[in-house]
């Protein structure tokens, strides 16, 4: 065996001799032996007829073993381990918005999702998941842990703290935000190191992105594309922009100056507008005057918008993100010319969502009371944006325009199903 596969560790392994050719960990692990099979994904052992030998993996370990004389042990032979981990989906901040409808589109395929939040599932989402960790993306043991057990082929990392909250604790959005992805794309990595494939990374990025310094800007330019404006002024916007680079970086450029680098993550972002659910309250972001306004009329709830009623930014509703998502992780890599990609569903104004709202709901009372820093930070971001590479690429199509979005989703679900 080549010793530059070779490096320490600090594991050991008992090989025991039996019909099912099992290996077993001390921790209890168990790992299938297939002789003369190709060599490809986790392992490789030389078998040496008694004498110790030397197992290596594709995450650079070595493992000094011995074993009993078998049938199977024929010396120099070279077999194949498989780690028998159980292949997953891991999406991260399952408890938020994106991730209860994320959640519950997964679970009606044939999918096994495993889940990673601070707080406690929704009751109604757990029977949809396989395994449950409640914890931290900063908790590098946590990710260990599932590095252990799972085989991970596609990661919805979707926890972050979002705007609004990240510009009262910008240290603790930075390292919730850039610190939390780091460890979620070195966990990538070395889950493709581990089983012999690119990881799929799908990032929810957001509008925040942006900074277009004022409003005669903001009308003039309309639509923008990706490379535009790359000025955020917020720290939401400022981690999911360094983000979306580092993400690039580990997808094409890793370890670019090793000899033997072989980057294992496919990194792939979609900026989303403002998104609007039926079924969650917003918590956090600053475009949640939409969604807060439509809650409140449907509760009868009074509710004071802080931001003018010509106010005007990107939007969609929530089960075409969830959609955009699936559909970007599942389309081949060979189509995509970016790692990171606009969508917009529908562009309207505060007042035009207050009319809606109105139209819906006669009884509802909303007023305008303008939060200036709030409303400065809605400034910055564009009316409306240049989608055209996600549909060319991956076929992006939304299925909800404005009125479809209050007509046939909105509305109807909230009176349905009111939102607690």
């Amino acid at each position: 065996m080549n010793g530059d596969n070779v490096a320490a560790f600090d594991d050991e392994l008992d090989v025991l001799a039996n019909p099912d050719n099992l290996l077993v960990l001390r921790d209890g692990r168990k790992l299938e032996v297939r002789v003369g099979h190709p060599l490809r994904d986790l392992a490789r052992i030389v078998l040496g007829g008694g004498l110790p030998v030397v197992w290596s993996d594709a995450a650079r370990r070595r493992i000094d073993v011995r074993f009993d004389p078998s049938p199977a042990s024929i010396p120099g032979r070279i077999v194949q381990f498989h780690g028998m981990r159980k292949p997953v989906v891991l999406i991260t901040g399952a408890g938020g918005e994106i991730g209860h409808s994320l959640i519950g589109e997964l679970g009606a395929t044939d999918s096994a999702i495993v889940t990673i939040d601070v707080n406690p599932l929704d009751h109604a989402l757990a029977p949809l998941v396989k395994r449950e960790f409640t914890g931290s993306v900063t908790d590098a043991s946590l990710l260990e842990r599932m590095l252990a057990e799972f085989e991970v082929d596609c990661v919805f990392h979707l926890a972050a703290l979002l705007s609004t909250r990240a510009e009262f604790t910008p240290v603790t959005a930075h390292h919730v935000n850039v610190e939390g992805t780091i460890n979620l794309l070195e966990f990538a990595q070395r889950q493709g190191e581990s089983h012999g494939r690119p990881v799929t990374f799908i990032y929810p990025s957001s509008i925040a992105t942006y900074g277009i310094p004022d409003l005669e800007t903001k009308a003039r330019v309309g639509r923008v594309r990706e490379d535009a404006f790359a000025h955020p002024t917020t720290m939401y916007g400022c981690t999911k922009l360094y983000c979306e680079e580092i993400g690039r970086y580990y997808a094409r450029h890793y370890k670019q100056l090793s000899v033997d680098a072989n980057p294992r993550v496919d990194f792939r972002a979609v900026r989303f507008p403002g998104l609007i659910s039926a079924t969650t309250i917003p918590s956090g972001g600053t475009s949640d005057y939409a969604p807060e306004m439509i809650h409140a009329a449907a509760a009868g709830r009074p509710y004071e918008c802080f931001v003018r009623p010509d106010t005007t930014i990107p939007f969609m509703a929530m089960p075409d993100a969830s959609s955009a998502l699936r559909r970007l992780a599942s389309t081949p890599r060979a189509q995509l010319t970016r790692t990171a990609y606009n969508v917009g569903a529908f562009s309207c104004s505060a007042g035009e969502i207050r009319e809606m709202a109105l139209a819906a709901f006669p009884n509802a009372r909303i007023t305008f009371r303008v939060d200036l820093k709030r409303q400065g930070i809605l400034d910055s971001w564009p009316s409306d944006v240049d989608d055209s590479a996600a549909r060319a690429d991956w076929g992006f199509q939304p299925r909800y325009d404005f009125g479809r979005a209050f007509r046939e989703y909105l509305i109807p679900t909230i009176r349905q199903h009111p939102a607690p």
